[in-house]
């Protein structure tokens, strides 16, 4: 049996009923979402106007993080030929916590735009399971769609509306019962008052793109996709977008999943990176476990004079490689200034003439997954 606390609108679940409460549950955490599972017993009354909820557990309690998003065994196939299929995601499995910045990322043709399409119930999958905040998208898509929204690198509006028109015409199709509130939120948030009765086909490529992220905050989502929101940009523009994103993330407290090509973007803006390569997820986890796990630390390149022995760095701790030619010496490490010292001292022997100490970055990462 389950009772499901939505910190959000104070919702409880369970088998024999639903009850909402408006005010803050009695002892249970209201920081993020939890789950409450137990096997046997489950007892909730309301009571009064402050609606207590006593919950009596017969035996023990299991407290678990509520993942916003979770994928098990996603496939999907596209028609390839009159007979044949192409097989465009295989066996994708995926957690996102909520309240992170998540990232996907991988080259082109990848899967990374048809997995958001699939998390963003656009795209049905051919097999596996998908849960939005507990929500499966299949048998509950409706109920998903009102939590999510989609911002799109490329956004296609109505050319003759006008911006607000644009913003009112998606209003009505998600079912905004104030539009006008709703619509004013979105266009002083995103600064977009200068351009309300401009026409979406006279305005420049980043107002279009904060025209796409305005649209998907009408609905107050709790879970918001972002598929390559700086293509196309120039470098200032690209950079305010992103500040804009963190804003957007840190004072809504959603959580956001976004598909990006720009290393230095999923660097600044996610803590952890999936990365997707022919349908399938190869890596996932934060830019720095990426880097430990591809060797990718921090790198220091001496180049010496004389002979030296680099069997006299073997008890050193915190090198993750090495690679020596004669004069030169390339040590990837964990943290250099814990090992600088010590490693300098290694070299009293020799003439040390240069020393170069470079930090990788994504992009490093990304070049040696998708290769």
């Amino acid at each position: 049996m389950e009772v499901t606390n939505l910190i959000r609108n104070r919702r409880i679940v369970g088998r024999s009923g639903v009850w909402w409460c408006e005010k803050r549950v009695a002892n249970l955490p209201t920081t993020s979402s939890y789950m409450y599972e137990h096997r046997y017993i489950v007892y909730a009354r309301c009571k009064g106007d402050w609606r207590s909820i006593i919950i009596l557990f017969a035996f023990g309690l299991i407290i678990q993080s509520m993942f916003a998003v979770r994928a098990e065994g996603v496939y999907k196939y596209y028609k390839n030929g009159p007979h044949g299929k192409k097989e465009v995601l295989r066996n994708v499995s995926v957690e996102i916590d909520e309240g992170e910045i998540f990232g996907i990322l991988g080259p082109n043709g990848a899967g990374k735009t048809t997995l958001i399409s699939i998390l963003s119930t656009l795209t049905i999958p051919d097999a596996g399971k998908v849960n939005i905040f507990g929500i499966d998208t299949l048998l509950e898509a409706n109920s998903v769609k009102s939590i999510v929204n989609v911002s799109s690198g490329n956004p296609n509006f109505p050319w003759s509306l006008t911006v607000y028109e644009n913003l009112r015409y998606f209003a009505m199709l998600y079912g905004i019962k104030n539009k006008d509130r709703a619509i004013t939120n979105v266009i002083d948030m995103l600064e977009l008052e200068p351009f309300r009765n401009a026409r979406f086909d006279s305005l420049s490529t980043g107002t279009k793109q904060r025209l796409s992220l305005a649209k998907a905050l009408l609905n107050e989502p709790r879970l918001l996709f972002l598929d390559e929101p700086t293509v196309g940009l120039d470098p200032d523009m690209a950079i305010k977008i992103r500040k804009l994103i963190r804003q957007i993330h840190d004072e809504k407290e959603i959580t956001v999943v976004l598909t990006t090509h720009y290393m230095k973007e999923a660097e600044q803006l996610c803590g952890r990176i999936a990365f997707i390569k022919k349908g399938e997820i190869i890596a996932n986890a934060s830019p720095g476990e990426l880097k430990r796990q591809m060797k990718l630390g921090e790198t220091i390149t001496i180049d010496y004079h004389g002979k030296f022995d680099i069997a006299v760095l073997n008890d050193m701790h915190g090198i993750l490689d090495i690679r020596h030619t004669d004069g030169k010496l390339i040590i990837v490490t964990e943290n250099v200034e814990s090992i600088l010292n010590d490693l300098l001292k290694k070299f009293c022997d020799v003439l040390v003439k240069n020393i170069v100490i470079s930090q990788p970055d994504l992009e490093d990462v990304f070049l040696k997954l998708a290769h």
